[in-house]
């Protein structure tokens, strides 16, 4: 749960910069001594549920296993199991 703590921090700061980029009211030299989390960049892909950071489906924002155990008990609207 650490890592998924880490990333939720990660996307916060880089959502603070990116406003103030926009806005036009970005100080590099203030930035300059924060932590490099800011860069969009340094975020990874995680599950929302678990926080696996591997087997990573950008579709539904999960991991592999937790898209499976959600698609079989039907949590997941518009994927049913195949069968043939």
């Amino acid at each position: 749960m650490a890592n998924l703590a880490r990333e939720i921090r990660k996307r916060k700061m880089t959502a603070r910069v990116e406003t103030k980029r926009a806005d036009g009211t970005y100080d590099n030299k203030k930035f300059a001594t924060r932590p490099k989390d800011k860069y969009k960049t340094r975020q990874n892909n995680i599950c929302e549920k678990c926080g696996r950071p591997r087997g990573f489906m950008r579709d539904f924002g999960l991991c592999r296993c937790c898209f499976r155990e959600m698609a079989e008990k039907g949590q997941v609207p518009g994927v049913k199991k195949s069968s043939w």
